[in-house]
């Protein structure tokens, strides 16, 4: 693995220690030499985790839509800050450089990036590692959805583990940069 993808809230969310562990996911990738691959945006954990990646000495490629690039004021120092023309452009060149992808705490968008990058190793289309930061059991009723769907007859057992829940950044960064290509797990 040589980059990996990380979304999160544009926001810091209330509880400092968001914030605080994004910056230490950015920098923790920086201490792997794992490319940081973002949306761009300069606040809430975007912003931290592009500032924390940036504080440990490493490559941040930030992708944003031109629409976005004042309301989420894109991080001009960055790496290389890329302005696409929409949402699908970004998803789509984010998971073209990326070789994984990491979920923090967000909102919708992010719970719909992860869930996205996911599907596509469902059906066959990648199979890049995916993990979800749940910090603060921040994620604990989406993996209950999870176990739900899987439970009553919706989804196969084996693409509810496609999803990697960790509560600890440094182990679950270390799962997903040591994890080889699932593809174990296409759709039937």
């Amino acid at each position: 693995m040589k980059s990996l993808a990380v979304y999160c809230g544009s926001s810091p969310g209330h509880d400092p220690v968001y914030r605080e562990t994004a910056f230490k996911v950015g920098q923790l990738l920086a201490k792997r030499g794992l490319r940081l691959v973002y949306g761009g945006g300069n606040v809430g954990l975007m912003g931290a985790v592009a500032d924390g990646c940036l504080d440990g000495g490493g490559e941040v490629i930030g992708v944003i839509p031109g629409h976005l690039m004042d309301r989420e004021l894109g991080h001009t120092g960055v790496t290389d800050l890329r302005i696409v023309e929409d949402m699908h452009e970004r998803k789509a060149m984010m998971a073209e450089l990326a070789d994984g992808f990491l979920a923090l705490p967000g909102a919708v968008g992010t719970l719909e990036e992860i869930v996205e990058v996911v599907t596509w190793v469902v059906l066959g289309l990648h199979g890049k590692p995916c993990g979800v930061l749940n910090l603060n059991g921040y994620y604990d009723h989406f993996a209950g959805l999870l176990q739900k769907m899987t439970d009553e007859g919706f989804m196969k057992e084996k693409y509810r583990r496609i999803f990697r829940f960790g509560d600890e950044a440094e182990t679950l960064i270390e799962e997903l940069a040591n994890a080889e290509e699932d593809v174990s797990c296409k759709w039937d």
